[in-house]
């Protein structure tokens, strides 16, 4: 292992592009492999309740399109995870056949591996009745909870992927994945330290985000020694310095020294980072603590109901001042006049004031001072028509609201867009972020192998 590894990372999430400047000095490093993180749980539940990625098709496709091209012609591995955004089976089949367009258009061959990661809900029930899945104070499980998720998925550690690479695969499309593991996997199999691998694909998973300036959209260049690693950004205005990989390195992590990951946890009390020059970042001392049990992560979304917004300005100081109050009578009128027709508590009526507290609520801890205000009316309903129905009343209610001092007849609030309420369809939640543990990883996540694909063969 006195051979150093190189791991091209050319964006954040796939299909959120790079600059083809970027990539092309990414490819004359000559790197081992190429890997991706394909997605995220980060646009929330939506997508892998509805089966839909989150990422545009086309964005996706000419991500791809550079990466395909530029393996074949490298003779190199490519690695990706989540893809399609939430890694559930419609999503694998939503990426894998922009795949087959790419190699049927290029003309290009490899060996292809195919990764499933959702997991069907009568094994999830055996786990549940086994007691594997550990509890979440925050989410009660219970077998009804199980039958309304519509996807379940488990995020796949390194051993998938390592599997498809002893299987001869180039090209390894898989779907829900620990992000570092798309990254880590090939080093992992070729002997390199685990903790220095899982570490440098915490720092390659955004790819460029951990520069200064950071961006999802640019490429990054790691290199893995026997007892170090190293990481630069392939666009020459940005760089890295200890404090920009540091502090990615804490990045969505409650801890700053354990973290934790399938199989174990990436323990960081002796990790150093040191500016090599002016633009990379030598990290050394990390090391992965294997866990008695391995442990994965299981994510399953259920449908709540259907959503209807409507967005408009109040720029009246009066109302602006006795907003609170306005909003608690509204709430009073749309419950009273629906009496006997919808359940108030089959329902929620969500008023955001962006401007006062619309991101952050009752934490916001700035005292408001503001002359105008965004108003955004959102409404959950078990049915659209209901949601359409009571979106439109609470509109209409605080347009024509008579509040103390009031000056205006013609209305209160200013719409930028007619029509002024928008259905958006239908509405997901997260009911199921558990930790199961099991017993062999690998059969969790089965491989398929189709040797010299090139597209022309349809999967199904």
């Amino acid at each position: 292992m006195s051979r150093e590894i190189k791991i091209l990372s050319p964006t954040a999430i796939l299909g959120y592009g790079f600059p083809e400047k970027s990539w092309r000095k990414g490819l004359q490093e000559n790197p081992d492999f190429i890997a991706v993180d394909g997605g995220s749980i980060d646009p929330g539940p939506f997508y892998l309740g509805s089966g839909k990625s989150f990422t545009d098709r086309s964005g996706v496709k000419r991500d791809l399109r550079y990466i395909l091209k530029g393996a074949v012609e490298k003779e190199i591995p490519v690695i990706i995870g989540t893809a399609g955004g939430s890694g559930a089976n419609s999503h694998l089949k939503w990426c894998q056949e922009i795949v087959e367009e790419i190699a049927c258009e290029e003309n290009l061959q490899f060996d292809l591996a195919l990764i499933e990661s959702q997991i069907e809900k009568e094994k999830v029930r055996q786990w549940f009745r086994e007691e594997r899945i550990l509890k979440n104070n925050d989410l009660p499980l219970s077998d009804e909870e199980l039958e309304k998720c519509e996807r379940i998925v488990a995020q796949m550690g390194v051993e998938p992927f390592i599997g498809a690479l002893e299987k001869g695969a180039q090209v390894i499309l898989a779907g829900r994945a620990y992000d570092p593991a798309v990254f880590a996997a090939y080093p992992i199999w070729k002997g390199y330290d685990p903790g220095l691998s899982l570490h440098l694909g915490k720092i390659l998973e955004c790819a460029a985000i951990a520069a200064d300036p950071g961006s999802g959209r640019d490429a990054m260049l790691g290199i893995l020694g026997p007892d170090y690693f190293q990481v630069e950004p392939l666009d020459p205005q940005r760089r890295c310095t200890p404090t920009s990989v540091a502090a990615h390195t804490l990045y969505e992590k409650k801890d700053p020294i354990h973290l934790p990951g399938p199989g174990g946890e990436l323990n960081l009390e002796e990790t150093t980072f040191k500016a090599v020059n002016d633009r990379r970042v030598e990290v050394r001392g990390s090391r992965f603590v294997e866990t008695p049990q391995y442990i994965l992560k299981l994510e399953g979304a259920k449908k709540i109901g259907y959503r209807t917004i409507s967005i408009a300005g109040v720029r009246d100081p009066i109302m602006i001042k006795e907003m609170e109050t306005i909003i608690k009578e509204v709430r009073e009128a749309v419950k009273d006049n629906f009496v006997g027709q919808i359940n108030p508590e089959e329902y929620y009526l969500l008023f955001r004031t962006y401007g006062k507290n619309g991101v952050m609520g009752d934490l916001e801890p700035k005292e408001f001072s503001g002359y105008e205000l965004g108003l955004v009316i959102d409404v959950v309903a078990p049915k659209q028509e209901q949601a359409d129905t009571l979106c439109s009343f609470a509109r209409s209610t605080m347009l024509h609201y008579g509040y103390e001092g009031r000056i205006s007849t013609a209305g209160n609030l200013a719409f930028p867009y007619s029509p002024s309420d928008f259905s958006g369809g239908p509405v997901y939640e997260f009911n199921l972020h558990h930790l199961v543990k099991i017993d062999k990883p690998e059969k969790s996540f089965p491989v398929k192998i189709i040797r010299g694909f090139d597209g022309r063969e349809k999967l199904g």
